[in-house]
């Protein structure tokens, strides 16, 4: 039988947050992804709420978690965002799962605050600035350009005489890009020294708690690539593939990854009783 999934709202210092919350336990704090928001975490705590307590909130600045005022984002300020929350819940050891940018807040919050993080279960994480990956968000960078805009909507009113695809994923694409403008700043539009200071590839070997990454068998190339370099990186990093998953994990998927979180949590729960 589904739990209630119950909804709620703070006001902290730098804005208001909210969140989604079901069942009771052990602490699991939901970080979504790039473009995403709380509810794509829906699927996932449905199934896991039965055995643990689970939080998903809306990052600051997405979703409905709002500022009143202009802030500029960054990482620390989401990382300090939701240790504010975290205090304010009184919840002094979590788990975090973190997806895309979650992953990326979530790894930069263990960084920091390691005794209050049990374990970080991570799925296709960003954080990272690789030579490797090239230049991969400059196709973004393009479509967020006024000009670009204006060229792709003149482009598209010659569709009825020739099939230009590209033309109506590129206005997809860029509509999306600007409804989650917070994203963006944060992934690549920001100054290139302020993104690299707050990148995670010289600070996962200082990383102290464990840490599973999560991958669809088919997943992108740059998906594995970034997990590849966590895993490696990180001193307790541990990747799990799923099998004839893609990038759908969460979609198509949510049984097998809370299967996952599951038995990582209970790992770990175990580890910590020996060591005590």
């Amino acid at each position: 039988m589904p739990l209630p999934i119950r909804n709620s709202r703070i006001k902290l210092s730098q804005g208001q947050i909210f969140w989604r919350e079901v069942g009771h336990g052990p602490a699991l704090v939901f970080l979504h992804g790039s473009w995403e928001e709380s509810s794509q975490w829906l699927p996932l705590v449905t199934e896991l709420g039965h055995q643990y307590h689970c939080f998903a909130p809306d990052l600051l600045g997405f979703g409905e978690s709002k500022t009143e005022v202009k802030l500029h984002y960054s990482i620390e300020l989401e990382v300090e965002a939701l240790a504010e929350y975290l205090e304010f819940l009184k919840l002094r050891q979590v788990y975090l799962v973190g997806h895309s940018l979650g992953a990326w807040i979530a790894t930069s919050y263990a960084l920091r605050f390691p005794e209050q993080v049990q374990g970080l279960i991570l799925l296709a994480p960003e954080g990272l600035q690789m030579k490797q990956l090239g230049n991969r968000w400059q196709t973004a960078r393009w479509l967020l350009l006024p000009l670009t805009g204006w060229l792709l909507r003149s482009l598209q009113s010659l569709k009825r005489w020739w099939r230009i695809g590209w033309v109506e994923r590129g206005l997809e694409q860029r509509r999306r890009f600007l409804a989650a403008r917070v994203a963006c700043q944060l992934l690549f539009q920001r100054r290139r020294s302020e993104i690299q200071a707050e990148s995670l590839q010289e600070r996962l070997a200082w990383l102290q708690v464990p840490a599973l990454v999560l991958q669809g068998q088919q997943d992108h190339s740059a998906t594995e690539v970034l997990a590849q370099v966590y895993v490696q990186q990180a001193p307790e990093g541990k990747l799990r593939v799923i099998p004839e998953a893609g990038a759908d994990l969460l979609q198509f998927h949510a049984a097998s990854v809370a299967q996952e979180i599951e038995e990582f949590c209970q790992q770990e729960r175990s580890y910590s009783r020996l060591k005590d």
